[in-house]
């Protein structure tokens, strides 16, 4: 299989590493920060906006953009079809039959993803995290390294849930929020707002709509 990368930061390393030990074949990696074309060890280095020139019917697409509002307005901006995006599943992760993974998302080593839980597109589940029974992750979400959801959690679009973080069971975290490393949850918590430490406590509230 071929892949297109969409991003070259620290994240989108990772997620190369992790599609070259699948032996799928990286064919070009894209990032706004090149503004011209070059071609080094048979990978087309280009900007974002070039997809199309490398985008065939069996070649595949991951946004490898740890920022999650950034890679939300990635997405928008390419347009594609949800049949182009690659989901990369690392081959440590345990992963329940009867969980769902959405398109784009990418799963990370040692991670654990339990009976009937359900992970949205373009989410990123990172080293070592727990997603227990019956969760929700939606859209665009991120679960840090070694953080846990226990059971039945529901988080909205964009939530960033920081490296160590625990989510108690039956939880809601509304969309866009942040909560910090190590912190945790006890109680529902709004949309657009940040919480941190044990038992984790609100420090900003309210937003803008983001990444439209």
């Amino acid at each position: 299989m071929e892949v297109i990368i969409i991003g070259n930061g620290g994240h989108s390393k990772v997620i190369q590493e992790m599609i070259s030990s699948l032996k799928f074949k990286i064919t070009a990696i894209l990032d706004d920060k090149y503004t011209d074309y070059k071609r080094e060890k048979e990978i087309n280095y280009a900007p974002i906006e070039s997809v199309e020139k490398y985008l065939k019917p069996d070649v595949k697409v991951v946004i490898a953009i740890g920022d999650n509002a950034f890679r939300k307005m990635v997405s928008n901006k390419l347009e594609l079809h949800p049949d182009h995006y690659l989901t990369v599943i690392h081959p440590t992760a345990i992963i329940s039959r009867s969980a769902v993974i959405g398109v784009g998302t990418v799963i990370m080593p040692d991670v654990v993803i339990n009976a009937e839980a359900t992970i949205g597109d373009h989410c990123i589940i990172n080293t070592g995290a727990i997603i227990e029974h019956g969760n929700k992750v939606r859209n665009f979400g991120h679960v840090s390294p070694n953080a846990t959801l226990t059971g039945c959690v529901s988080t909205g679009e964009g939530v960033h849930i920081g490296a160590s973080a625990t989510v108690i069971p039956g939880i809601s975290v509304g969309s866009w929020s942040v909560i910090g490393a190590g912190a945790t949850v006890i109680e529902n918590l709004p949309s657009f707002s940040t919480a941190v430490g044990c038992p984790a406590k609100i420090i900003k509230r309210g937003g803008d709509v983001i990444a439209q």
